[in-house]
């Protein structure tokens, strides 16, 4: 039997309890029917949920979470599952030191003990704050993976994964990678078969193993270099032409040099690589809202080459530009021979 903790505080999304224990019920379930007729059959998981001051948490949406008790390093965990503060500003979270001192030390014991620590979107940045994955991979939500690295620098942040699991921390990525997650901790305690079973059954994609293809590859012009705010609207207004770092510095009447130290400064990417994930978003835009043929939005976003921007677009999102197509489209997609093919959703 594996005794599952799952840690709340307030400001979490009420599913990131539910979902696991969903998850844990089911397997216990599954692993019922195949005991013998007449048997009593222990279930492989119990869990608790537990916070600070073992009293109800307040979730994002203001449902009242209830708890079995408070948190208590000293006892027996198999596993504690950390769910996601779900906070516009995490600085919000990570400056409640008081809470925050108190979680780390009870998860470095807990770790000290020999549970499996789990953590998912920006419940990351409690394992992190605890010193927990210095020196380690880790994944966190995409949205946050800057934010992540320039906290803690000697994490590397792998922000294309699903989930990363080394020496007993599992690490999850966006938010609803709780249910990768909980099933990940059912093959841990209970091995691949009843996982298996118990995703199949709930319909949970594990072979989603990158969330690169959700990421937003820009974020907005966000800072307050003038210069750079031109070249970009500049990159933005001749998305369909070809691309000279010189030609553009010379427009701006700066040198190369300058705009490259400057473009990093203030957006913390070479300009061409800017370049490449502007595009790219467009076209992802494009293949999600309009009946586009590929060779169109190659064009449209600058790219003659079609096989180049395949390349390009598998290397950003982790699927090919049909792949994605297929995956995000809410419009009606041509098919090969320019007829409506089925509305995909």
């Amino acid at each position: 039997m594996a005794i599952v903790r799952i840690w709340v505080y307030d400001g979490i999304l009420a599913s990131g309890v539910a979902g696991p224990v969903d998850v844990f019920s089911a397997a216990n379930q599954f692993h019922a029917r195949k005991a013998p007729p007449g048997a009593n059959s222990t279930p492989l998981f119990v869990w608790r949920v537990e916070s600070l001051d073992g009293h109800p948490v307040k979730a994002a949406a203001g449902q009242i979470i209830e708890v079995d008790g408070k948190i208590d390093p000293r006892k027996r965990a198999d596993a504690v599952l950390l769910t996601a503060p779900f906070f516009s500003n995490i600085d919000e979270f990570i400056g409640r030191r008081e809470q925050l001192d108190e979680l780390s030390s009870a998860l470095r014991r807990q770790r000290k003990s020999g549970a499996v620590l789990a953590a998912y979107c920006t419940a990351n940045y409690l394992l992190a704050e605890a010193g927990l994955l210095d020196g380690r991979a880790a994944t966190t939500h995409w949205a946050r993976a800057a934010d992540f690295a320039r906290r803690y620098p000697r994490v590397e942040v792998r922000a294309q994964e699903l989930l990363l699991a080394q020496e007993g921390i599992i690490s999850g990525g966006s938010v609803t990678s709780y249910l990768n997650l909980a099933v990940q901790l059912v093959e841990t305690f209970a091995g691949g078969e009843l996982a298996t079973l118990t995703a199949k059954a709930l319909l949970i994609d594990m072979n989603r193993t990158s969330q690169a293809s959700f990421a937003t590859l820009l974020g907005e012009h966000g800072h307050t270099d003038t210069l750079v705010a031109r070249a970009q609207q500049q990159m933005e207004a001749t998305l369909q032409q070809g691309f000279r770092l010189g030609d553009l510095a010379a427009s701006l009447a700066v040198s190369e040099r300058t705009l490259n130290r400057r473009f990093k400064e203030a957006v913390g990417l070479a300009p061409l690589t800017y370049l490449q994930n502007l595009r790219i978003e467009v076209a992802k835009r494009l293949l999600e809202t309009r009946p586009i043929a590929l060779e169109a939005v190659s064009q449209r976003v600058g790219y003659g080459d079609i096989s180049t921007f395949r390349q390009l677009f598998k290397r950003k999102t982790g699927l090919s530009p049909s792949e994605y197509q297929m995956r995000f489209s809410r419009a009606v997609v041509p098919d090969a021979q320019g007829d409506a093919g089925s509305h995909r959703g």
